[in-house]
């Protein structure tokens, strides 16, 4: 009886709403720990955004939201639509834009039905169904609200049964809208070498764009990742912040309007630009995930909550290990054979690293791959630097006592290749058209389904035939210049089909390799989204690694991406300390690119103790909450803790950014994250050979409401460029 009972009590659960034209107002309540976005449906099946912040402790007062909260008259009473369709009485940007079968530009969405039911321990997906009364047209809004990290996704699906086609000119994944006094955006732009550097400016009203049209490497001058802060600037600790993030790997466009009564909507999804889709009777549309959080305690909260749904939901192992490499870019460049690369294995293992990472060079007889000038997309080992093939390294490698990696750049093609020759309609170029290279390569057409089984077959191959290769570099160096498929029937769907026949290669391969660790590389931060990493295990933020530099570009991805999936290097390029390159890189995933037998004694011995030291924090900076306490844009330093999730143990980084006259922390800095009832030691790491440190002579145990109240000084200065503190519990 009991299990009857609880069978029962688990359908009713699923909420279940017919539209059967109710003559009062019904809610929509999508909802997680602390926040609600609430949808009303009207009387005459007019659904509107009415609430998106805190949630509620009483539902019901959903209800009571006043009709007037938007300030004014709306003359459309679509000004806070749940999904702006194009055309009628709109007068805003669009969500959707259509021309129906028989030509007619506009549409009509109302209300159905919906639905709500567990997606998941700690998820529930909610389900809205709109619908055109006068054709046979169909939206479905999905939100998947993870509760216990305060994160909503939300995408779209469109879907007809009219007699012919229907053209989508738009076809956003989310629309939302948010009153407040005054929005302040923060949106990140940059180039090859200067990623992710921050402008924060007022909206006001009007549309402010962010999009992309390259194709691929689509994040290159501007990733699809955005705060908005509303009434006051963003703060680190306190104010109401959205953080919002598109996972889709091409071009996009998130809209920022503040209509005529100064209230926020906001859209995000693919760009419409050159893409216009036409979609066939009773096939089905799926635009990607807009993902967001919303925190009324500031910035921090909100990059925490999505630090915690990506390591959870997101990222393949995200809760898991991550291998330390060494990679011989900066040692050899095209430049090695099979006996130089065996000195490098042993250099590896003398580090102390687990795998060894080759990288670009290895590939192409008939035009080796020498330089960057040819041979893409014949991935046949070169005979004259590899005669005996990767096989060999791989076993070389493995005797050495660590594992081998390979670096891979399977979307493109150089026209200098046998590839090109053989398949030029495989290449994403105009007919009567100059062919312009990026990086002297092209793009491949992965709309082609062709295509996508050879790229498919470029990465099987090689792990078919090494099938203990520990690990794929994934590199996309191409914009999409002159876009148009030889192939494709529908011109104007390249740029999507492209993105999608991506995907549908990854797919593919984690169906098939599912543990293979691989980082997503994009000659640089060109390419680091959700949709994306839905398949990688880490992402190359930048080919910038000069230690100062790379502070100021993990500083901003961390607002939107967990350190366990940012890969660090320890370069040469930078020209501060190896202790300061090394302290950077360990806030993440950390890696070599260093030539080993050219450090000195004091360099191998620092860098073999500090990969130990890594070895027994890592889990800390992976899995712990970070807290950023000092930014590098207001302070002389940058300060930053990540605090274990019982917090227990917790590991501080503080490195001088500006060289001015008696810089430094001048101060104690205020700790977070810490419990205030625990009593905590202090303890400094990597400190470099022949050196003592200030600190580690130092007894005192400080509690956490003192190192949160107070604070502590970790005395950085022009002497001391980078301090890194072990904090751990007291018994």
């Amino acid at each position: 009886m009991r299990q009857i009972v609880f069978l029962l009590v688990s359908f009713l659960s699923v909420t279940v709403s017919m539209a059967q034209t109710p003559s009062a107002m019904q809610h929509i309540a999508i909802e997680t720990r602390r926040t609600a976005l609430v949808i009303r449906v009207d009387k005459d099946q007019n659904p509107t955004i009415v609430h998106l912040g805190q949630r509620l402790s009483r539902p019901e007062e959903y209800a009571r939201i006043p009709e007037n909260g938007k300030r004014g008259e709306d003359y459309t009473g679509l000004y806070n639509s749940v999904y702006t369709p194009a055309g009628s009485r709109n007068l805003l940007e669009p969500a959707i834009q259509v021309t129906h079968a028989d030509g007619n530009p506009s549409l009509d969405l109302r209300y159905v039905r919906h639905e709500s039911k567990p997606a998941g321990e700690g998820v529930e997906l909610t389900t809205v169904s709109l619908k055109d009364p006068q054709y046979p047209f169909e939206v479905t809004l999905y939100f998947k609200a993870y509760q216990n990290e305060d994160v909503i996704e939300q995408w779209s699906t469109i879907r007809h049964t009219e007699k012919k086609a229907v053209t989508l000119h738009k076809y956003a994944s989310a629309n939302l809208y948010i009153p407040a006094q005054n929005y302040y955006l923060t949106h990140f732009h940059g180039d090859w070498a200067s990623e992710m550097n921050p402008t924060e400016e007022p909206l006001t009203e009007g549309i402010k764009v962010l999009d992309t049209k390259l194709g691929t490497r689509a994040d290159l001058f501007q990733p699809p990742s955005f705060l908005v802060a509303l009434n006051q600037p963003a703060q680190e600790n306190q104010g109401e912040v959205v953080a919002g993030t598109l996972a889709w790997s091409g071009n996009y466009q998130i809209a920022f309007e503040v209509d005529p009564l100064h209230n926020l909507r906001f859209m995000a999804g693919i760009n419409p630009y050159a893409s216009a889709y036409t979609l066939a009777p009773g096939k089905e549309f799926t635009t990607p995930a807009f993902l967001f959080t919303y925190s009324n305690t500031g910035k921090g909260t909100a990059s925490r909550n999505l630090h915690r749904w990506a390591r959870k939901f997101r990222i393949p192992q995200g809760e898991g290990n991550r291998l330390t490499l060494l990679n011989n870019w900066e040692a050899t460049y095209f430049d090695f054979n099979e006996e130089k690369l065996s000195a490098l294995f042993k250099d590896g293992k003398k580090l102390g690293v687990d795998l060894f990472l080759l990288d670009d060079g290895w590939f192409g007889n008939k035009y080796p791959r020498n330089n960057d000038r040819a041979g893409l997309g014949d991935w046949q080992e070169n005979v004259k630097k590899l005669p005996h093939g990767l096989g060999y390294l791989v076993k070389e490698a493995e005797t050495a006592g660590i594992r081998f990696g390979i670096w891979l750049e399977p979307e493109m093609v150089s026209p200098k290749s046998e590839l090109y020759e053989k398949h030029p309609d495989w290449v994403l170029k105009l007919p009567n058209r100059q062919e312009y290279y990026f990086r002297n390569q092209l793009v491949l057409d992965l709309s082609n389904p062709k295509v996508q089984d050879f790229v498919y077959g470029v990465v099987d191959g090689v792990m078919s035939k090494n099938p203990t290769l520990g690990y794929i570099k994934w590199d996309c160096n191409a914009v999409i210049y002159n876009a148009f498929s030889a192939t494709n029937p529908n011109p104007s769907h390249v740029y999507v089909e492209y993105v999608q026949g991506l995907y549908k290669v990854l797919e593919r391969l984690r169906a098939k390799y599912p543990t293979l660790p691989m980082m997503l590389c994009s000659g640089g931060g060109g390419r680091v989204d959700y949709g994306a990493l839905r398949y990688f295990t880490e992402f190359w933020p930048s080919d910038n690694t000069d230690g100062m530099e790379r502070i100021f570009i993990q500083w901003n991805y961390s607002y939107f991406f967990p350190s366990i999936a940012t890969c660090n290097h320890v370069t040469d390029w930078g020209k501060q300390p190896i202790k300061f390159r090394t302290d950077v890189a360990m806030m993440g995933k950390l890696g070599y690119d260093i030539v080993v037998s050219k450090l000195d004694e004091k360099e191998l011995q620092f860098s073999q103790e500090a990969l130990k030291t890594y070895d027994r924090i890592k889990n800390v900076v992976w899995q712990g909450d970070m807290f950023r306490l000092a930014s590098p844009y207001e302070w002389d330093v940058a300060s930053l803790i990540y605090v274990s999730e019982p917090r227990d143990r917790a590991v501080w980084f503080t490195y001088l950014t500006k060289s001015r006259y008696k810089a430094g922390s001048v101060a104690p800095i205020r700790l977070q994250g810490l419990d205030p009832a625990k009593n905590y030691t202090v303890r400094e790491l990597n400190v470099y050979p022949g050196l003592t440190s200030r600190l580690n002579n130092d007894t005192t145990v400080y509690s956490g409401n003192y190192l949160m109240t107070v604070g502590f000084n970790p005395n950085v200065d022009a002497s001391r460029t980078s301090v890194v503190l072990e904090l751990t519990a007291a018994n």
